[in-house]
């Protein structure tokens, strides 16, 4: 198939981004012809390799138009849409009607945010989104309950698809830890695009928390400010937590890397780590690409409650608290750090979960949903068996 896939892309440094690439990267691997339809954000030029064939600058009205015929007149069989509001212009991102309405080309609706209770807005456009939408693809089965219940998507027309996660190569957790130069050292990791709604304080709460019983403990928070963030207001956030950092004498404690991480680098630090924290102080989070890649390297994952944690999590996954509470991610990390033989069950249950959202997998569903709707049947790669 000729697939072609809407969504921010490398190099643009956002997990949207990210995914897409992943996701083309292995539909090629199954000998799947993709090519970019790219959100630009505004201001900003990217140096886009020539998959790309078309760049919307998100504010840009005319571009959806445009990019529409672009599809029309293209030999592209599909396309893969990527959804998340904050990616396309207009009031909640409603400018990607213009680009739908216009297209001629069957697409399927990725849904990267599915909110419980939306505004007007937000509903409307994800209603007209799904129903022009071949099929509509979400990551969970919450997120399936509340297509059908809250958007009215019809059952039939929904998949799930888990976020897929990198095939890491799987290190010795102390030899690692000997690299970076912090041998014996518990490890608790976040890694992500660092933001007000990541909870990051939330997480040197607990640290904080930690530290008398776990003198050298090190919280490693890995990421830099997400980009749209940086540009409205600068450092304002990281610098806040600096400010925690020091008043609580935790300088020794909380190490900030404040780069964009290579695959490489996160998958070592990943696997030096004792216990993944997501702190989100938010409930609705339908998706989180670092949960998963937490659970792909299977991590002992301590997280706050929110709608992807209490589904992948459950079953021994991991432990969740009950609120975003310093007080209690602290008593669940110590349980963790101070029992062997419970981090080792987390993390065989991690794992397990983990193996069945590797990429290739995630592509061949895809694939396989694309297919059924076109109609077709086509040759196979041997990738199909990675």
């Amino acid at each position: 198939m000729n697939i072609g896939i809407v969504s921010t892309f490398f190099p643009r440094e956002c997990g949207l981004a990210s995914f897409s690439k992943d996701l083309c990267d292995n539909l090629r691997l199954h000998q799947q012809e993709v090519k970019i339809i790219a959100m630009t954000d505004k201001n900003s030029s990217y140096d886009y390799t020539r998959d790309v064939i078309f760049e919307i600058h998100e504010e840009a009205e005319d571009d959806y138009i445009i990019a529409a015929e672009v599809v029309n007149a293209s030999n592209l069989d599909i396309l893969l849409l990527q959804h998340e509001y904050g990616i396309f212009g207009g009031p909640d991102g409603v400018h990607i009607l213009k680009f739908c309405e216009n297209l001629n080309k069957p697409y399927l609706l990725t849904t990267h945010t599915v909110l419980p209770h939306p505004t007007f807005m937000q509903k409307e456009i994800l209603c007209e989104l799904a129903g022009m939408s071949k099929a509509v693809i979400c990551m969970t089965k919450r997120s399936a309950e509340l297509l059908n219940e809250v958007y009215g998507v019809p059952l039939n027309k929904i998949y799930i698809i888990p976020h897929g996660v990198p095939k890491f190569e799987k290190k010795d957790r102390n030899k690692l830890k000997e690299k970076y130069g912090i041998s014996g050292r518990p490890v608790i990791t976040t890694f992500g695009f660092i933001g007000p709604g990541k909870g990051i304080e939330i997480g040197i709460l607990a640290v904080n928390k930690l530290k008398e019983k776990f003198k050298n403990i090190i919280y490693i928070v890995a990421g830099e400010t997400h980009p749209k963030l940086k540009k409205k207001e600068g450092e304002i956030y990281r610098e806040s937590l600096l400010k925690l950092v020091d008043q609580l004498d935790l300088r020794d404690n909380v190490h900030f890397i404040n780069k964009y991480i290579p695959l490489e680098e996160l998958g070592d630090l990943l696997y030096m780590t004792d216990v993944y924290l997501t702190p989100y102080p938010g409930r609705h989070q339908a998706v989180s690409g670092t949960l998963s890649y937490a659970l792909g390297s299977g991590r002992a994952i301590v997280s706050t409650p929110y709608e992807y944690s209490l589904e992948m999590l459950k079953n021994d996954r991991g432990l969740v608290s009950s609120c975003a509470d310093p007080n209690e991610l602290a008593l669940l990390m110590d349980k963790v750090l101070s029992d062997e033989l419970l981090k080792a069950k987390l993390e065989k249950n991690a794992g397990k979960l983990g193996e069945t959202m590797l990429w290739p997998n995630v592509a061949k569903n895809y694939i396989e949903i694309m297919e059924e709707l076109l109609g077709v049947k086509l040759k196979r790669s041997a990738a199909e068996d990675v």
